[in-house]
């Protein structure tokens, strides 16, 4: 009985390039669960653009179902895919440990998820060294515990073992190995046609951006693997029974394989050797030549004549009949498109396994028992990798309203809940583990409170600067104060660092610009402002009584005016900064949009607020009270005069004005892009 395909591509194409040509052009295929498909291909062939298709990482044509439904509609795709993409896109100073606790956090599992995974890929010891300081080896087993995290059921992974030492590949293709074994499926993009043949069951190579061959994996290793001689002859019975003959009397270990009724494949002799052989018994030879099956022979795949092999674009149809370049024809459901897909059987926990055949060494002779079997070209024999094609249900039901349903033209039950990609399952948590899983921030927080006395015990030393801008170290030279520029950079290397160390990518589905996330940073980055800014006027006011002995009598008696005016002034600049970074995706953005406020936009709202009117405020507050029926108390009044006085401010205005634009133009973009980078 047939296997469900658990992933399976479906006329998957990349955006066009500028010459013309994409790097990935209408590629359809599937794999199996319980099994490992390689992705064999030289460089530029295509893989990664594939695999970035397939994950919904870059944007094109074409759709990927995981157990039957697409991967956009799937409610938690880190629980479904887990992704290996190379390097862990992570901060080099944050540790290993740090950095698997925060991805926990936004794939939704406890934190006792990931210290279980890093003593699984033997990485506990290590669990509090930085990146920057892994070995690659090391980095790729943390890279391979970020993607199981979710315990998803498809591991896709992008050339794991290249630049390895053959220890740690072969440990990681161990790791592979016993997920597939575990009834999960796993796509692996290599370029080595032996390591194909070595770890995968079943094998895809692909060229130019297009499939030339889809084999499983002792197909793979008897066709490209070995050289042979490639023979065109209509008279490929009696070449190959002469063929045999001869070998057989020479005592040679020759081995004839029918490819097709006019293609004769021989492994363990030469084309001089063909070729008289053929002549001295006389028979007719179109075509005569040597393959090495280690890389792929064809550029793109060629038009098809009706017996349904290729034709080389080098050929002439008089010259005979045309060479084929795949190796075998794929199979007739990835060649009439999308497949019907019926009821998804839930994971098993003891798949069936295809038996391994260990593939012949190359260039070897082929094994004294194998047998000489003719491999028709068409029709093609149904095999593992391919399901049978299932009836369409009996009952009917209206015509599904998503045109990914039309394009399915089935109405089945999916596998897994349908949804939407979220934030991360545990923003705030998320966001915390990353703010202070390096030192950015503790670096930041004391540069501004070292700063922050400084300066105030220079200007109190003056004794001509106003005592509130002594108690925030605020002089007239410089656009902000220590602390609320220091606010600002947080907030600017909250969204900055997401986009310069994408962490993210590892967890399929979650983007840094939802709005979960969103709020998240804001709320953290709001508590950062107010800690610094706590922080600074309370060791500025230390300062002042110990080293001048001043007195804040005056000052206490409009703290809460005093107060907001600073409380705000920091968190706008902190959300001006994060807001900035995430539209520009650059943290210098993010600074520039914090300086920009007081240097450029507040003398702006300035010259613009010297009207000839402007209505006092007096008075407002009660008003307000009024308005709300009593349900304001008195002592909210002072609150209320200080958030009004601060936005009548022109360095208010402009901080209201700038926050304003950068939220619309976040929220344009977000909306805008439905790719997550």
């Amino acid at each position: 009985m047939a296997r469900e395909a658990m992933l399976q591509a479906v006329g998957v194409t990349s955006v066009r390039r500028a010459e013309g040509r994409p790097a990935v052009d209408d590629i359809s295929f599937e794999c199996l669960p319980g099994q490992v498909t390689a992705l064999l291909g030289v460089r530029g062939a295509g893989k990664t653009a594939l695999v970035r298709l397939i994950a919904g990482l870059d944007a094109g044509r074409g759709v990927t179902y995981f157990r039957g439904t697409p991967l956009h509609r799937v409610s938690d795709p880190a629980r479904e895919v887990g992704l290996v993409l190379g390097e862990v896109p992570g901060h080099p100073a944050r540790t290993a440990g740090g950095h698997l606790r925060m991805l926990s956090a936004a794939v939704g599992v406890p934190a006792a998820r990931a210290d279980d995974l890093l003593d699984t890929v033997g990485l506990g010891a290590l669990r509090d060294e930085r990146l920057g300081l892994l070995s690659r080896g090391m980095d790729r087993r943390l890279a391979l515990a970020a993607a199981l995290l979710g315990d998803p059921h498809t591991l896709i992974l992008d050339e794991p073992c290249r630049d390895l030492s053959a220890r740690d590949g072969a440990w990681l293709l161990g790791r592979i190995r016993e997920h597939a074994t575990a009834g999960g499926t796993v796509l692996c993009a290599t370029r080595d046609p032996k390591e194909a043949a070595r770890f995968a069951d079943h094998v895809i190579t692909v060229d130019g951006g297009r499939v030339v061959a889809d084999q499983d994996v002792k197909a793979f290793a008897r066709t490209r693997l070995r050289p042979r001689v490639s023979v065109r002859t209509p008279h490929a019975a009696r070449l190959s029974d002469a063929v045999r003959r001869e070998a057989r009397a020479a005592r040679r270990s020759v081995e004839v394989v029918a490819e097709s009724s006019s293609l004769l494949s021989v492994y363990g002799s030469s084309c001089p050797e063909i070729g008289e052989t053929a002549f001295r018994h006389g028979v007719l030879v179109h075509r005569l030549t040597d393959e090495v099956g280690d890389a792929c022979t064809a550029v793109a795949p060629h038009p098809r004549v009706p017996g349904g092999e290729a034709v080389a674009p080098h050929e002439s149809a008089s010259a005979g009949s045309p060479a084929r370049v795949a190796t075998t024809t794929p199979s007739p459901e990835l060649a009439r498109g999308p497949v019907a897909l019926g009821p998804v059987a839930p994971r098993p926990n003891t798949p069936e396994s295809a038996p391994r055949i260990p593939p012949p060494e190359s260039g070897g002779a082929p094994p004294a028992t194998a047998p000489q079997a003719v491999y028709p070209q068409a029709p093609t024999p149904q095999t593992p990798h391919a399901p049978a094609p299932q009836a369409p249900p009996a009952t009917a039901t209206a015509p599904p309203a998503d045109p990914v349903d039309a394009l399915r033209g089935a109405d089945e039950a999916p596998a897994v809940r349908l949804g939407r990609s979220r934030s991360p399952r545990r923003a705030l948590r998320y966001e915390v583990r990353r703010l202070l899983g390096v030192r950015t921030a503790p670096l930041i927080t004391a540069v501004v409170v070292a700063s922050s006395l400084a300066l105030c015990v220079l200007l109190a030393r003056g004794g001509a600067a106003p005592r509130p801008s002594v108690l925030v170290a605020w002089p007239g030279f410089l656009p902000l104060p220590p602390a609320a520029f220091g606010a600002g950079l947080i907030g600017a290397l909250s969204f900055g660092e997401e986009f310069r160390f994408p962490a993210l990518t590892a967890v399929r589905g979650v983007s840094p610009r939802r709005p979960g996330l969103l709020v998240a940073k804001l709320a953290v980055t709001a508590a950062a402002a107010v800690t610094l800014a706590v922080l600074a006027v309370v060791a500025d006011a230390q300062v002042l009584r110990l080293v001048h002995g001043a007195d804040l009598g005056a000052l206490r008696a409009n703290w809460a005016d005093l107060g907001i005016r600073w409380l705000g002034l920091c968190v706008g600049c902190a959300w001006a900064g994060l807001l900035a970074a995430a539209v520009f995706r650059v943290t210098a953005a993010g600074v520039a949009a914090v300086l920009a406020v007081p240097v450029l936009i507040a003398p702006l709202v300035e010259f613009a607020l010297l009207g000839p009117a402007v209505r006092s405020i007096a008075g407002l507050p009660g008003r307000l009270r009024s308005a709300a029926q009593g349900r304001l108390p008195e002592s909210a009044d002072p609150w209320i005069r200080g958030a009004l006085e601060l936005v009548a401010q022109p360095v208010g205005a402009a901080m209201v004005l700038s926050l304003s634009a950068l939220i619309c133009a976040y929220l344009f973009i977000a909306l805008r892009r439905r790719t997550t980078w």
